[in-house]
């Protein structure tokens, strides 16, 4: 499938790209463009392609057959250095010798920029990713954190067209995980490069992307916006791999709604009720007995074993009940209510 724009300039476009480690195919033809100025994700597990297509944008790897252009430009024979991107990696790989100013100012001295003119770029790179008056630290003296925006920091002086970010906040505890992606995405927006960030967290793709290439096996599965991805997941794969996502089909598709075929409906659309209570016209609803409780402070998920056969995942905030009351529920019998259109057919 081609996942082209044709109105909109591309920063990046892949055509045909293929990679094989000898018998191994890891990428599997890929067609695909990213928008100039667009912050865009690939995402997938380990070993799914996604960072070795990233490899082959930046010329680590060279294509087995396709091309990559970059603003309009063949490069995929050029070597790393004459390509206009950057690489933001997960280790940083900051030198732990220098000062954080003549770390960012690295690249800029080996291609000659005169000092001035360096010092200049190096301190406006570091107030892009707020980091003023940490000129003369050494990385040691950084918090993970810091030590990351250094890393982008370092990129974005030499002012790429594309930003390219293989699993960068990886190293990083939740807490300040969540916190980077939220300024990974400011930062973004304030520079307007094209950010290219691979990674295999799907809450970090949908928070920070404004569109997500899902991998599996060297394909790609679907692309999308976000909420395009997971309200609508275009694939069994998709479906289970981006969130939580219940799939119903067979017996119990033909018992529940009436129809042949897969469908997909989300947890959170679900929701927990009496077996007698009313259903209405735009509703579909299935019985069951709730197999397991998963009580997560905020929410709770329910795991029903449903009459039909089958099981369903139902979440549920906990919004005015303890754990020790929605605990109590194991085993108990109920009826699961969803309006129909949060249930949509995907290709088996």
């Amino acid at each position: 499938m081609f996942w082209f724009m044709p109105d909109q300039e591309a920063a990046v476009r892949l055509i045909g790209l293929r990679k094989s480690f000898g018998p191994v195919e890891a990428v599997s033809g890929i067609d695909l463009e990213i928008a100039d100025g667009e912050f865009f994700a690939m995402l997938g597990p380990s070993g799914s392609g996604k960072t070795t297509v990233l490899r082959m944008i930046a010329g680590f790897e060279s294509p087995t057959a396709g091309m990559v252009e970059l603003g309009g430009v063949d490069v995929t024979r050029l070597a790393p250095f004459e390509r206009d991107v950057n690489t933001v990696f997960q280790d940083y790989a900051l030198f732990p010798h220098m000062s954080v100013l003549d770390n960012v100012e690295y690249g800029l001295r080996v291609k000659k920029v005169p000092r001035s003119e360096r010092r200049e770029r190096a301190l406006a790179a570091l107030g892009s990713v707020r980091l003023d008056g940490f000129e003369r630290r050494r990385p040691s003296q950084l918090s993970g954190g810091q030590r990351q925006r250094v890393a982008l920091a370092r990129a974005l002086v030499n002012r790429p067209r594309v930003l390219l970010l293989d699993e960068p906040l990886g190293a990083l505890d939740l807490k300040l995980r969540e916190e980077m992606q939220v300024e990974l995405k400011s930062i973004q927006r304030e520079v307007g490069i094209t950010f290219l960030f691979v990674t295999h967290d799907q809450e970090e793709a949908l928070t920070m992307s404004d569109r997500v290439a899902v991998f599996d096996q060297g394909r790609i599965e679907q692309v999308g916006t976000p909420a395009e991805v997971y309200e609508r997941p275009a694939t069994p794969f998709v479906a289970s791999f981006v969130g939580t996502s219940n799939l119903i089909s067979g017996d119990a598709a033909h018992a529940v709604l009436g129809k042949g075929g897969t469908y997909s409906v989300r947890p959170e659309k679900l929701r927990l009720s009496d077996l007698d209570a009313a259903v209405g016209a735009d509703e579909h609803s299935a019985t069951g007995t709730v197999a397991e409780v998963v009580y997560a402070g905020p929410a709770t998920r329910f795991v029903v074993d449903l009459d039909v056969g089958g099981r369903l995942v139902a979440l549920q905030q906990n919004l005015q009940v303890s754990s020790m009351e929605v605990t109590e529920l194991r085993g108990s019998r109920v009826r699961l209510v969803w309006n129909r259109r949060h249930e949509f057919a995907i290709a088996s």
